[in-house]
This record gives structure tokens, C-alpha cells and sequence, in this order.
């Protein structure tokens, strides 16, 4: 009966409140009225509108954590292509082979249990040890590496991971050899895809005595990124470096940098220092925080960066010396499948990592904190991320996401995720399939020329549809 009460008072405050509001929103003026923020809204966008207020506020950038909210890479309009009879599938006794190696020419090649690996997030800078140690242990448990990011070498991450990518860095924490010598893979770290290569800084009130020890750093001394690396202002000192640390460490030695139109520029400068590795950051990339003009407006994205890189490999016979890894916005065992199938050996996942890592501990922070505050340096929820359930979250994250992937192969007749290839895709984008190189689902493989030529002809006004009519005439038609 209390219960009931209690319920019809409640019905009765919000009805009398929506009435009052909508009366007034049908009384006020436009220029008055609260309902102008909807069209606000919708013209200027949500995201737009508040940061447009943090910036008038703050008088700063905005750092928006996790990178861009554009969707840049389609990578839902490709589509595996399964087969019956022409080819027959997988039987379902076969094991799909899910493990790759990275760096083979190296005189230490990394192998991996499996395809997926965890991008470079920096203690300190982004995540918190906690987190760092949770996403070591479960990379760790499943066979595969994880990355440092821009940071210096932290004791616990170093025993915690079985496989530890590292990265010679802007910020100059991890580039002495008493460091980068106990790394797997050294991975040196020009720019990225959230942020280019624009320098950084973390403000020394935000830098704790665990994060000055692993950074080395002075007591008040702020974490300074350069936008060049120190020391390497020419290529020839880049192609020195690189060398230097193939030879002092024989791990694999490869290079990060933010995908860009002048991709293949970059790439043969790699090509030519001998590289073991690429890492392709595309402009989906995500950070712990970044302003939103590096994050929406600079670089390329990762769908049209990785399958530029890879052309280019073969193109200069470099595939099987250099590994390519993909990295940036990817979201879904399909998008790792497809941008494997583009040319990728790997890729890196970072905030699908994350996510998976905290799992159903998001329940510790909302509804009023995000749920990255388990995970985030110095967050007022830092302290409750359980380790143990963590990694044991992520594992089972890379377990299910590689089946997911096996599933496919099964479908395709193939016994490898590295055996997928373009030819196992199509889309039904016509721009997508001439920049991919793949074929045009609604056409048949050997109707794509015919079909593309006719194509051309319809959208190239220089290209004459009927050429027994005139050019000027034919705007007529």
C-alpha cells in the first residue's frame, strides 16, 4: 500500500513538471525558449557545442580522451567471400593456425600466439600500473606482446609481460641501452595517429613519485614530448640509429609512425635503414587525451594507410623482410581479419583493449564517472581495478576475438588467419574497390573491367558517353 503511495505521488511530480515544461515551451518565445538547444545541437553537434564551451572556459585545447568520434575507415563494406564448391571450405577437424612472427630477418624474431596485440599506452601518461600490469599479465596468458608507449621502463611491466614491445621515444625515457636493452622488440616512436607528431607536455603537478621514478624525472620537472626524435634531425641519422640497435640488441627494431599522405616517403626512408617493422598509426588512432584538431582534422585513415603500405612492400619486394602492423580505430575481430587480409602481419588494439580489460568492473565507476577511471593515472577510481579480474577480462577478449576470426577462415577454405588475402573480399563501394584493389561484389570477377571502364565513362565528363555527340551537345542530352 506504502509502496503504491509513494508510486502515484512520484507519477504525479513528473506529470505536473512535463506539463509546466511543455506549457512553457509552447508559451516562450523562440529566442527564450530551452528547446532552441535542440536545433543548436543538431547544427553545431553535441560534441562540437561542448567542447566549443570547455574551450571558452578553459582557454585551452580541449584533450579529448580516446581519440576521433569520425568514422574515417569502412571497414564494414568489405565482405569475406565464403566457398562451397570452386574451393571447399575448412573441414572442421583442421586447427586454424592464428600465430604470426614479427621482425623474421631479425636475429631475435617475435612470435606470437596470436595476431592481436596491445598499442603502445604509456604509464604514467595515459594508464595507471595497475592497469599496465593487468594488460601485461593477459597478454602474457594468451601468447602475444604488449607496448610500452611513450614512457620509461617500469619494472613490474617488464615481469608481468613474456612478450614487451618498447618504444624508443620523443621523450628520450626509454633510449639508453640499460633500457632498451631488456625490451623484445624495439619499437622507435616518431609520431601517432591521434596526434601526429605534435610535441607534449604533462604539467609536473600531475607527474607522482612512482611515475618521476620511471621517467627519471626531477622533482618538479614536467614529462616533455618532442615533435622530432633527439638527436635525429636527417634521415641518414635515422638509418644510423636504426642500425645501432639491431646491432647492439638483435631484437626486432621497426618504426611508428601517424599514416599520411606521404606514406610511401616515409616508408622507403624504413625500407632503405633496414627496418624489421612498420607500425601504421591511422588517423583513428586513440589517446589518453588529445585536442580535437589532431584527433578529427590530421593524418589518414587506417583502411587506405594500410592498404597503401602494403602495395608499396610488394611493389618493392620488401613483404616477407618487413612486418607490417595495423593500428588505429580497429574495433571488431573483422576489422583485425580485414585489415590483415589489406596486408597487415598484426595489429595493435588500444581502447577495445581497455574496454575488454575493465570488462564488468565499468560497474565501479558509473553511472557518475566513466568507466576509464579504473584504468587512467591518478583517476579518482584508479584504486578498485582488480588486477587478476582484469586480465583474466582481456584474455578471454583475445580468445573469442581469434575464434571469431578462425570462424572466417573456415569459411574460406583457409587453415591460417595469414592466409587471408584481398582476393577474399569484395565490397559494394565502387571508389573502395578501385583503391583496394578488390572486386566489386555485384559485379562478376570477370565483368570488373568491363563494368569499371563504363563506369569511367559515366563519371568523367571528358570522356565521351555517346561519341557521335558533340561534348557540348551532350550536356543537353
Amino acid at each position: 500500500m506504502f509502496n503504491k503511495l509513494i508510486s502515484n505521488i512520484v507519477r504525479s511530480i513528473v506529470n505536473e513538471t512535463v506539463d509546466k515544461a511543455l506549457e512553457r515551451m509552447a508559451r516562450d518565445q523562440y529566442t527564450e525558449n530551452i528547446f532552441e538547444m535542440i536545433p543548436i545541437s543538431k547544427k553545431v553537434g553535441t560534441i562540437n557545442l561542448m567542447e566549443t564551451v570547455i574551450r571558452s572556459s578553459q582557454g585551452q585545447p580541449p584533450e579529448r580522451p580516446l581519440g576521433s568520434h569520425h568514422h574515417f575507415s569502412p571497414w564494414e563494406k568489405l565482405l569475406f567471400n565464403p566457398v562451397h564448391l570452386f574451393r571447399f571450405p575448412t573441414p572442421e577437424n583442421v586447427s586454424i593456425s592464428s600465430s604470426v612472427t614479427i621482425g623474421k630477418r631479425a636475429k631475435k624474431p617475435i612470435t606470437l600466439s596470436i595476431p592481436i596485440m596491445i598499442a603502445a599506452m604509456s604509464f604514467g601518461g595515459a594508464l595507471s600500473k595497475s592497469a599496465k600490469i593487468a594488460l601485461a599479465k593477459a597478454a602474457s596468458k594468451i601468447g602475444t606482446a604488449t607496448n610500452t608507449g611513450e614512457a620509461g621502463l617500469m619494472e613490474e611491466e617488464r615481469e608481468a609481460a613474456s612478450i614487451l614491445i618498447g618504444q624508443y621515444n620523443r621523450g628520450g625515457w626509454l633510449n639508453s641501452p640499460e633500457k632498451y636493452k631488456q625490451l623484445d622488440g624495439i619499437e622507435i616512436q616518431l609520431g601517432q595517429g591521434a596526434q601526429g607528431s605534435t610535441p607534449q607536455r604533462t604539467a609536473a603537478k600531475n607527474i607522482g613519485e612512482d611515475y618521476r621514478k620511471v621517467f627519471n624525472l626531477s622533482e618538479g620537472e614536467d614529462a616533455v614530448i618532442r615533435s622530432r626524435l633527439p638527436g635525429i634531425d636527417t634521415k641518414e641519422q635515422f638509418i644510423e640509429l636504426v642500425r645501432k640497435l639491431q646491432n647492439e640488441t638483435g631484437v626486432p627494431v621497426g618504426l611508428k609512425i601517424a599514416a599520411t599522405h606521404h606514406l610511401e616517403k616515409e616508408l622507403q626512408i624504413a625500407i632503405e635503414a633496414g627496418v624489421d617493422f612498420v607500425t601504421v598509426d591511422g588517423a583513428e588512432g586513440g589517446t589518453h587525451g588529445g585536442a580535437p584538431i589532431l584527433e578529427d582534422d590530421v593524418g589518414l585513415p587506417t583502411l587506405f594507410a594500410i592498404s597503401r603500405a602494403a602495395k608499396y612492400f610488394r611493389k618493392k619486394g620488401v613483404t616477407t623482410d618487413i612486418s607490417l602492423l595495423a593500428t588505429g580505430g580497429l574495433k571488431t575481430p573483422g576489422d583485425y581479419l580485414k585489415a590483415m587480409a589489406l596486408g597487415a602481419d598484426a595489429v595493435y588494439i588500444g581502447t577495445i583493449a581497455v574496454m575488454a580489460l575493465v570488462g564488468d568492473q565499468m560497474t565501479k565507476a558509473l553511472p557518475f564517472e566513466p568507466p576509464t577511471d579504473l584504468v587512467v593515472y591518478n583517476a579518482k577510481a584508479t584504486d578498485q581495478l582488480d588486477i587478476e579480474r582484469s586480465a583474466k577480462n582481456l584474455f578471454h577478449y583475445f580468445n573469442a576475438a581469434t575464434q571469431e576470426m578462425g570462424l572466417v577462415c573456415y569459411s574460406l577454405g583457409k587453415t591460417s588467419l595469414s592466409d587471408v588475402t584481398e582476393t577474399d573480399l569484395c565490397t559494394l563501394d565502387p571508389f573502395l574497390s578501385k583503391a583496394l584493389g578488390i572486386d566489386l561484389g555485384y559485379v562478376a570477377p570477370e565483368e570488373q573491367q568491363q563494368f569499371f571502364n563504363s563506369f569511367s565513362a559515366i563519371i568523367d565528363p571528358q570522356v565521351p558517353i555517346h561519341p557521335e555527340i558533340e561534348p557540348s551537345q551532350q550536356q543537353l542530352h
